[in-house]
C-alpha cells in the first residue's frame, strides 16, 4: 500500500513539474523519457512527430531539461527523493 502512494505521489510531482514547462517542451520530455507513454522514443522519432529535426529536438530538451535544474523547480523533485529514499 504504501508503495503504491509512493508512486502515486512520485506520478504528481512529475506531472506538475513538466506541467511547469511549455507544452512543446513537456512533450517531447515525455516522448523522450516515456513518461505516461508505453516507451521512449528517439530524438528522429520525436523530431517527425513535430516535423523538427533530431537536432532541434535534442535542443528543446535541453532547454527543458536545463529550466527543470532550476531551484523553483528541482527543489520539487529533490524534496521529495530525500523524503522517500
Amino acid at each position: 500500500p504504501s508503495d503504491a502512494a509512493l508512486h502515486a505521489s512520485m506520478r504528481g510531482v512529475v506531472k506538475d513539474v513538466l506541467d511547469s514547462l511549455t507544452p512543446r517542451e513537456a512533450k517531447v520530455l515525455r516522448m523522450r523519457f516515456g513518461i505516461e507513454m508505453s516507451t521512449d522514443h528517439t530524438l528522429e522519432e520525436v523530431g517527425k512527430q513535430f516535423d523538427v529535426t533530431r537536432e532541434r529536438i535534442r535542443q528543446i530538451e535541453a532547454k527543458a531539461l536545463r529550466k527543470l535544474r532550476h531551484p523553483s523547480r528541482s527543489d520539487k523533485l529533490k524534496s521529495f527523493l530525500e523524503n522517500n529514499s
